[in-house]
């Protein structure tokens, strides 16, 4: 069964937490003074986040599948770290550049490339600068020959991958992004992985933010426009294919802040500039943090069924902040959501559940909640009176349900009797 939990923890966080702003009669909730107008983008996919609380700022279609364009190499970029964290490569590792490479990727292939030579051995490092920097789709090629065996088992992995790192809604069927029938992401996934690779990799992180890159005697520019602006941006990567427009998921910080943004679908390089530097600098100046509750501070209670004691405190590992609109009348409200009641013995630190918070129509927050304590198993006694309570709420519900039912099927008779 799945369970929301009592709210009465919530409240009082949300009490502490949104000092100052008033407090419906619900208790949980919060409203704002009204904005004159709210933000707009002419981007069909947009999400904007802040990175260390993972509050959604702004969103726009941001589950809607879309085709990445090189975007996708984000993700090549991520089977490529995580392969040199697990100790498989290393940037002295060697790739070949086959003629596929060279003759798909290149030059002559239309589209970004890195310029490698034909049959050409290169190191990882510059792979990688030729993959992040120059946006090569030959470096894309190689690297995915080189890991896989083709470019399609390459794709397979990919895919393989962004499942276990949370990307729900995204499939990958090449390393470079060209286009692909079923090769789609949304805008959240996207930041999500954009997250992901600047908290599991901070180190390698940093190539993004390189403001050029020389191979094979040319010098190319990196493509992401939001480095040469003065916001604080520090990497990730622009796409473009005539199917999905021109894109970028990009990265800001400014005063200790990180935004992630994603854009999709518009209509020029230039209309990706602005529109993704207006995204960027409106959430910087729009919203403040508030901090909901601190890192292991109770945020509510959860059931649990033939325990030493009737339920569990559930915990955030990290403090729990959301940011709000300066001035916004959006409404805050939050909830825990499990699938409970929680079958004892229940282990301290054990994941149960999630901690949602939306604002508006945009869910704010979602994050997880873990048992806050030991919940052992009680006694026979304790079983049996959980037990028998089961029972009675099963045979009430049941109950419940067939009455409902009936008074289902009557107002379908009455409609029918109408027509």
């Amino acid at each position: 069964m799945r369970a929301t939990t009592n709210r009465t923890n919530l409240a009082a966080g949300f009490r502490a937490g949104l000092a100052g702003l008033s407090l419906s009669a619900i208790g949980w909730f919060a409203a704002l003074p009204a904005l004159a107008q709210s933000f707009q983008t002419s981007a069909p996919h947009a999400i904007l986040i802040d990175a260390d609380s993972g509050s959604v700022l702004f969103e726009k279609a941001a589950d809607e599948p879309f085709s990445p364009a090189s975007m996708a190499k984000l993700m090549t970029t991520e089977i490529v770290f995580n392969e040199i964290r697990q100790g498989r490569l290393s940037m002295d590792s060697e790739f070949q550049i086959t003629e596929d490479a060279w003759r798909r990727g290149g030059a002559g292939g239309g589209g970004s490339s890195m310029f490698a030579q034909l049959n050409s051995r290169i190191k990882l490092s510059d792979l990688l600068r030729g993959l992040i920097v120059q946006s090569g789709n030959d470096a894309a090629i190689a690297i995915g020959e080189g890991i896989a065996g083709s470019e399609e088992n390459f794709g397979r992995m990919m895919t393989a991958r962004a499942k276990e790192i949370g990307l729900t809604r995204s499939t990958f069927r090449n390393a470079t992004g060209y286009s692909a029938p079923d090769q789609k992401v949304t805008a959240r996934d996207l930041a999500k992985l954009a997250i992901h690779l600047i908290d599991t990799y901070p180190d390698l992180y940093k190539i993004f933010a390189e403001r050029e890159f020389t191979w094979n005697k040319i010098k190319q520019q990196n493509r992401n426009p939001l480095l040469t602006l003065d916001i604080g941006a520090d990497g990730l990567k622009t796409g473009f294919l005539e199917e999905s427009g021109y894109g970028l998921t990009g990265s800001a910080v400014q005063n200790g802040q990180r935004l992630i943004m994603v854009v999709s679908g518009l209509k020029t390089a230039r209309d990706r500039a602005g529109e993704s530097r207006k995204l960027v600098e409106w959430g910087f100046r729009a919203f403040e943090p508030r901090q909901i509750f601190a890192s292991g501070e109770t945020v509510a209670d959860a059931s649990v069924f033939g325990g030493a004691q009737g339920s569990v405190p559930l915990v955030a590992k990290k403090p729990v902040r959301v940011l709000l609109p300066r001035g916004n009348g959006d409404r805050i409200s939050a909830r825990v959501v499990y699938q409970g009641p929680l079958i004892a013995p229940v282990e301290q630190g054990r994941e149960v559940g999630r901690l949602r918070i939306t604002r508006g129509d945009t869910q704010a927050l979602d994050l997880p909640v873990y048992a806050g304590e030991d919940v052992p198993a009680g006694t026979i006694p304790q079983r049996a009176l959980d037990g028998a309570w089961e029972v009675g709420t099963g045979l009430f519900r049941r109950a419940f349900d067939k009455v409902g039912a009936g008074d289902k099927a009557g107002a379908t008779d009455k409609a029918g009797a109408k027509s």
